[in-house]
């Protein structure tokens, strides 16, 4: 039996109050393209690496998935950041999200499923000669676990912003609850409408908020039942993803915003230590750094990412 490591350290990093800025709408170099996926082709961006010293080349990507009515767009701020330290950029829409089509039912579209589906994306990178960092953003993360399990071959996994199994009582688990019948019954503009008189994009830059009510226009209904009762139901995998990370020495990260508001930052900080982790909170975030504060987040994901293809290199 592998032994136990001692829990990594705790970081916070420096807040530097960057703000949300254009969020979804941050120029990249990321290119549209489109990968074969089981119901039609799955909407991504790619960005190749572009680094500064030769010294900092790797053949590696990260391969981002969003969560729960996201999109590859999520990732906007962190594509020319991450590909210019070296690692390629793959982010994903999982089906039913934004501009790729769902699968046929809702048990489609929980973890499990998506899952096997992430696991032949990273499958494909790794055939084409690429090292994978695995990173899932909430619902995604339990994605990303899921394809993890999978046995999908990537160097390490991030969890951020996501937790150890359902999303808990909480004012994101109250609109699931209260949106559902909505949707079910009313259909996606009910919901559409709903969300805009309650003033949720109202905060957001006119070109934002232009995008995200689009964004959720062009989702599909099936696939946010399916994900939406996933996240009121998904299990503790923690075990088992221990399990997996031991027996094929995964790096792994537990990340989120300080001030999260889905699954409390001291449920991840345990998950991190089920799991021997590293754990960072990100100052000047919520439930979305990527978005509410990218410069630090990408303090926390490069060094560590950067960390963990010199550990391959010198293993191999």
């Amino acid at each position: 039996m592998t032994p136990a490591r001692e829990p990594l350290p705790v970081r916070v990093v420096e807040a530097r109050g960057t703000g949300p800025g254009t969020a979804q709408l941050t120029p990249h170099r990321g290119a549209r393209i489109e990968l074969a996926g089981p119901a039609g082709p799955l909407a991504a961006l790619r960005a190749d690496a572009r680094p500064r010293r030769r010294d900092e080349a790797w053949d590696a990507v990260a391969v981002l998935v969003p969560g729960y009515s996201g999109s590859k767009e999520d990732f906007a701020p962190l594509i020319d950041p991450i590909a210019d330290a070296g690692i390629g950029v793959l982010a994903l829409d999982l089906p039913g999200q934004y501009e790729s089509p769902p699968l046929p039912g809702e048990l489609d579209h929980r973890p499990g499923p998506l899952g096997l589906l992430v696991a032949d994306v990273v499958r494909a990178e790794a055939a084409a000669g690429r090292t994978v960092m695995l990173l899932g953003h909430s619902y995604g993360g339990l994605v990303a676990r899921a394809a993890v399990l999978a046995g999908a071959p990537v160097r390490g996994l991030t969890l951020m912003d996501s937790g150890p199994g359902e999303l808990p009582m909480g004012p994101r688990r109250t609109r699931l609850d209260v949106l559902e019948p909505v949707l079910r019954r009313r259909g996606l503009d009910a919901v559409v409408a709903v969300r805009e008189q309650a003033g949720d994009w109202e905060a957001a830059d006119p070109a934002v908020a232009a995008f995200l009510r689009r964004r959720l226009e062009r989702s599909s209904p099936t696939a946010l039942l399916g994900m939406g009762d996933a996240l009121r139901s998904e299990p503790d995998r923690v075990p088992e993803l221990v399990a997996a990370l031991r027996g094929r020495r995964l790096a792994t990260l537990v990340v989120c915003g300080m001030n999260d508001d889905a699954w409390p930052v001291t449920t991840q900080r345990t998950m991190a230590d089920r799991l021997e982790a590293e754990f960072a909170a990100v100052p000047g975030a919520a439930h979305s750094p990527a978005i509410e504060n990218p410069c630090d987040l990408l303090d926390v994901l490069v060094p560590t990412w950067r960390t963990w293809l010199r550990e391959d290199t010198l293993e191999t």
